[in-house]
């Protein structure tokens, strides 16, 4: 069916002059309403006003525009049913074939920090969305776009198809159309559900979840299990899913994991740092002057776990530190920048994946967990401890390197899996023990960790995510060698570990907040 007539009605106006233009050389008739229709005058191009159209004006402030019989009449008929024609022709309706729509920045809105709920209500679109659901339902007749970015496919579809768009390409429309007023609605519940009258309340009474498939995967985390990526429809930057893949084979479910795990671990260093994951834990993590440096020392830590691990870094890799990691067997490299000559070096290595990512520390709102019939729904674990908030309860005191230690130690606990121990000293992890049932045997595991590494515990910081329910933890990592420990405190048996403490004569600090993680 050749396009006649066009409704155009954005909010974002990108590129909509141009396309007017296309659109009144393929002599096609455009309604247009308010600034749009002002814009596309002002650019010369002959416009039809809708409430010229309709012979109805604009009512309560541009709240009633478009909400007009003549206007979805025109865009509801179904043109091969004689009944739908033949209405349309009693009431001096033409068809509308192409609707041009976007909606009010309601997202946009509320996610400024001055937003108020006048300010949200007011930019609740009523009319766009009834308008893009008109035309997506009728997409055997009418051509819906709701992107900027669809712009050159409708004028390519136009083109080749004189003046038409195949069936296919509309659907394919109606079901962005969709999918496009879904988050639009989802957005406006979420916000509007997670307040109160004192607009006090954290979490949606009604959870909705928007997310645009990035890439099917060849599996889950067995091969067995079908697995999809999925990126949040509200763009995060800096998240995992805006990364750029410059080599290697295509990530799986894992890599994918893995990858994450080592990426929110790594921003949250200052200094160039290493992180290396294996099975979503840190299996090394090193801060130093390089990240060359600190990459020797992460691998270090547990060269057998580091094999076909995640590395990430936080400051450009250079070619130097890429000859280096292209010694070793190495599933996926993520970093800000990857320099020219490091591009060279790893595409010697085909299969390694290698991604860039902006290193922005902005979190997910929520953090999601499926469980049998339901959701775990959380605030991201973000906190992280400053030397203000430590509390020594030893009668030992710490050294100015015991509580850069510490804090070090603690940030890397925080993305171990519970039961979690890190030894560290000198902003090198020493040996992890991590996911144990009891806190005393990842105790042990770190122990050995290190001792298999070849690497000496003594003088060493240790970093629990939670609190020694007994002395015997801390006996452990005691007589391993460490002469400092930080832990969140809180059991019932603190006494008696800080008791235990001063016996062996070691510093041992609060933060009073724990680090869960499973």
């Amino acid at each position: 069916m050749t396009i006649k007539q066009a409704l155009i009605s954005v909010s974002d106006k990108t590129g909509i002059v141009e396309l007017a233009k296309k659109l009144h050389q393929f002599g096609i008739n455009i309604i247009s309403s308010g600034g749009t229709a002002k814009l596309l005058q002002e650019a010369g191009i002959a416009v039809t006003e809708v409430s010229e159209y309709t012979n109805f004006p604009e009512m309560l402030d541009g709240r009633v525009k478009t909400l007009h019989p003549k206007i979805h009449a025109g865009i509801l008929a179904k043109m091969d049913v004689p009944v739908h024609n033949q209405a349309i022709q009693n009431a001096g309706i033409s068809p509308i074939e192409l609707v041009i729509v976007n909606l009010y920045p309601f997202v946009e809105t509320i996610a400024r920090a001055d937003c108020t709920l006048e300010d949200a209500i007011e930019n609740i679109d009523i009319g766009g969305p009834t308008l893009i659901r008109a035309a997506a339902k009728n997409y055997q007749h009418v051509t819906v776009i709701i992107d900027p970015e669809d712009y050159p496919i409708l004028l390519t579809e136009m083109e080749s198809g004189n003046g038409t768009v195949a069936l296919t390409r509309r659907f394919q429309f109606a079901q962005k159309a969709f999918s496009h007023t879904a988050r639009y609605d989802s957005a406006i519940s979420n916000y509007l559900t997670a307040i109160d009258s004192n607009q006090q309340q954290l979490f949606p009474n009604h959870l909705n979840l928007n997310f645009n498939i990035i890439q099917s995967l060849r599996y889950g985390e067995n091969p067995h299990q079908q697995a999809a990526f999925y990126r949040d429809a509200i763009n995060l930057p800096g998240s995992l899913a805006n990364y750029t893949q410059l080599q290697g084979k295509e990530l799986s479910y894992n890599n994918i994991a893995d990858t994450d795990a080592a990426w929110e671990c790594i921003k949250t260093f200052n200094r160039p740092a290493c992180v290396i994951v294996k099975h979503a834990n840190p299996c090394g993590v090193a801060i130093a002057d390089t990240l060359l440096a600190a990459y020797k020392l992460a691998f270090a830590t547990d060269p057998t776990s580091a094999f076909g691990g995640i590395i990430a870094f936080n400051r450009s890799v250079d070619a130097e530190l890429a000859e280096a990691i292209s010694k070793q067997f190495v599933e996926v490299i993520i970093a800000p920048e990857i320099s020219l000559e490091a591009s060279s070096i790893l595409n010697q290595k085909p299969n390694i994946r290698v991604l860039t990512v902006p290193l922005q520390m902005q979190p997910n709102r929520y953090e999601l967990k499926r469980v049998g019939g339901g959701l775990l729904v959380q605030t991201p674990d973000s906190l992280n401890i400053t030397e203000n908030q430590l509390k020594v309860v030893s009668e030992a005191q710490p050294t100015r390197q015991q509580i850069e230690d510490c804090l070090f130690a603690w940030r890397v606990a925080k993305f171990v899996k519970s039961n979690a121990i890190v030894f560290c000293a000198q902003g090198q992890t020493l040996g992890i023990g991590a996911g144990q049932m009891s806190r005393i045997d990842s105790a042990r595991i770190a122990s050995i960790k290190a001792s298999q590494a070849g690497l000496s515990l003594m003088d060493s910081a240790v970093a629990s995510d939670a609190f020694f329910p007994f002395r015997d933890g801390l006996d452990v990592v005691v007589q391993a060698g460490a002469r400092v420990v930080i832990q969140p405190g809180g059991s019932i048996r603190d006494e008696e570990v800080i008791k235990a403490a001063d016996e062996h004569g070691i510093v041992m600090i609060f933060t009073g907040v724990r680090h869960f993680r499973h």
